[in-house]
């Protein structure tokens, strides 16, 4: 009986210990942060930090970032030249992780200095964490810098910069040059790449404020990451679905922020809370942009939905806001929440925080003058590229005659046998001669031809400028119209602000287009009256507006005349064509361009002409201002009265 007693305590303490072994196996394996001090060597530190996923499940980066930097202080002491760039990289990650760009680039850029000594596995997570730091800091031409680095060393055969145009606000010309250069390289069965491929295009679109186009994008990228993750054809590493589910997190944030736009708050809050819950379980540890901006969207959603307390949570959490346009939104979301609690000093006080931060943005107003004086000196140069590409197609004509001549002289030596050997090697000395001198050219070309693109790229940054001027006198005058009181001022200051709008709406049509010398008028139409529609909220949605200008194309020198006037005439139709706010009203704009003779007529079925509109012509600023822009499109302003509403009408060449 007590042997059985004794061995049954045996066992239990054999069980009791191999269960504590076992757990602390179990608590090492999943301790990142444990293993990475275990293993020997700073090379192996160096692969396990850069191939583990999830670094930050036990520990935080704070906590990674001591040991990198005890390591570190040991390998400067004893000089291990191997070791110092491993754990200075590993430290770059480090502060890129917890959002702090400044020092990340900082050390980044230190071992730049020697990028020379690494090899080419190294250099590539160095580039990497350098463009991706540029990216975030709004440095554009360090990313170019380092973009071309990548090229020469052979770690990419191209250089893409659409996400660059994108942060610059070229998002149309961003998505166009995406397309272009990566629809065609994925395969039908990679889901996850098509995933991304739609979610950027989604993406491009919902920058461009083309919410309802960009959910079309972004559900189909939802479904093919759906199938990416259900998949079970296919095993994925740990890697791969957490970069699946992280895609996943931010297609339902784009969602979610598209609603947003759309002003559908409630359909919008549950994307973003999701979105916010995924990225976070999948990328734990890290800061992360997507997550800030889908946490303001929400604190926005609340407040319009009158949620507050719901929406100053949001705004109260430690979000590491590094963007300057997402600390404006921030503040004043700040201003708008303090506004409906009628606490206006804290308004107050978040207006002013953004209006210092608008003020040191101004100090950077010299430099862009002195880009866009480059931009003008660009323009001779552009015209001297052209007139250097006509001299090099001239010398290429004479190249290939030369050729031609060249190639009837040598038939002639192999048919006649009559030329001696000195002067059939005189020819083909000639005939190599004329091979280089077309390479020569060749090469001549396709430099003037990568010389145009970029001076096309600061003709269109020159109206980019204006149209931001522009935009800042319309801001001036909205200013200004709060603070007056005359109602009479407050319509003037309205119209002006309006009609400084329909100027600078052509300039950004110019930028966003690649031709330059003339613009689509069916889509600046379109563009121009939503932008008067959104002003008259009030009856303005009932009206049925047609638009026939397809296909017509107008320079700038009359696009500005005609846009004024057509911002005229929309304008006061909404305001007095349809008084009673009636379901039956129709406004339709025809433009028509056939050769040098053009057609414009705008009707509407409203209440008309008071009949002494003849006398109300001659004092009101609207008609005054018609007939002289009509004037300098030469032509005259044609006015017709009907039982039901009026025409408008004239020929212009």
């Amino acid at each position: 009986m007590a042997k059985s007693l004794g061995s049954i305590l045996v066992f239990l303490s054999v069980c009791t210990m191999s269960m504590a072994i076992a757990q602390d196996i179990d608590t090492t394996e999943n301790d990142a942060l444990l293993q990475f001090q275990n293993t020997e060597s700073a090379a192996d530190r160096f692969d396990f930090f850069f191939q583990t996923v999830n670094r930050y499940n036990s520990h935080s980066a704070y906590d990674w970032l001591d040991a990198v930097n005890s390591y570190l202080r040991n390998a400067e002491n004893i000089k291990d030249s191997i070791a110092i760039p491993k754990y200075k990289l590993m430290q770059s990650q480090l502060y890129y992780d917890l959002g702090d760009y400044d020092k990340s680039v900082s050390v980044a850029a230190e071992l730049y200095g020697e990028k020379h000594k690494f090899d080419l596995d190294i250099k590539g997570l160095l580039l990497d964490l350098l463009d991706t730091n540029y990216a975030q800091l709004q440095l554009y031409d360090k990313q170019v810098e380092i973009r071309k680095q990548k090229r020469e060393i052979g770690l990419t055969d191209n250089i893409a910069f659409y996400d660059i145009y994108s942060s610059l606000g070229l998002h149309r010309k961003a998505m166009r040059d995406y397309i272009q250069e990566v629809k065609k390289t994925i395969v039908e069965n990679d889901y996850y790449a098509w995933a991304n491929y739609h979610n950027n295009v989604g993406n491009y679109l919902r920058l461009d404020k083309a919410a309802s186009t960009a959910l079309t994008e972004f559900s189909k990228a939802k479904g093919f990451i759906d199938v990416y993750l259900n998949d079970l054809s296919e095993v994925k590493t740990e890697n791969e679905i957490i970069n699946g589910n992280l895609v996943k997190g931010v297609i339902e944030g784009n969602i979610g922020k598209c609603y947003v736009q759309l002003n559908q708050f409630e359909k919008a809050i549950p994307y973003l809370e999701t979105s916010i819950a995924t990225i976070e379980e999948n990328n734990i540890g890290k800061n992360s942009t997507e997550v800030n901006e889908n946490a303001l969207a929400l604190a926005e959603c609340h407040l319009k939905l009158e949620h507050f307390k719901v929406a100053k949570d949001y705004l109260d959490l430690n979000l590491q806001l590094n963007n300057v346009e997402q600390i404006i939104k921030k503040n004043r979301l700040y201003a708008a929440y303090y506004d409906k609690m009628a606490d206006f000093e804290n308004q107050a006080f978040y207006l002013k925080k953004n209006v210092h931060i608008q003020d040191s943005l101004e100090v950077n107003e010299a430099s862009l003058k002195k880009q866009q004086l480059v931009a003008i000196v660009g323009n001779e140069d552009l015209v001297n590229s052209r007139r250097m590409i006509d001299q090099q197609k001239l010398e290429m004509e004479r190249a290939r005659s030369e050729m031609q001549a060249q190639d009837e002289r040598i038939n002639l030596v192999f048919i006649s046998l009559i030329f001696t050997l000195l002067g059939f090697a005189g020819l083909v000395y000639a005939y190599l001669k004329s091979i280089k001198n077309q390479r020569l050219i060749a090469e001549q070309k396709h430099i003037i031809e990568n010389s145009l693109v970029e001076k096309d790229s600061l003709l269109k940054e020159i109206h980019h400028r204006v149209k931001n001027n522009l935009q800042m006198v319309s801001s001036l005058l909205s200013l200004q119209t709060k603070n007056t009181r005359s109602k009479a001022a407050i319509e003037a200051l309205e119209e002006g602000k309006s009609r400084v709008k329909a100027m600078a709406l052509i300039h950004q049509k110019i930028y966003q287009t690649d031709d330059l010398s003339v613009i689509e008028m069916q889509g600046y139409i379109e563009s121009l009256v939503n932008s008067v529609q959104s002003v008259f909220k009030k009856g303005g949605h009932n009206i049925n507006i047609t638009i026939d200008a397809e296909g017509v194309e107008l320079d700038i020198d009359r696009a500005i005349p005609f846009g004024l006037i057509l911002n005229e005439l929309v304008s006061n139709s909404f305001k007095y064509a349809f008084p009673e706010d009636k379901e039956n009203g129709k406004i339709y704009i025809h433009l028509r361009k056939n050769g040098d003779q053009g057609f414009f007529e705008y009707t509407d079925n409203g209440i008309g002409l008071p009949e002494d509109s003849e006398e109300r012509a001659n004092s009101s600023m609207g008609i005054r201002l018609m007939n002289r822009l009509v004037n300098q499109l030469q032509s005259t302003l044609n006015i017709d009265k009907s039982a039901e509403g009026v025409r408008f009408w004239f020929n212009f060449k």
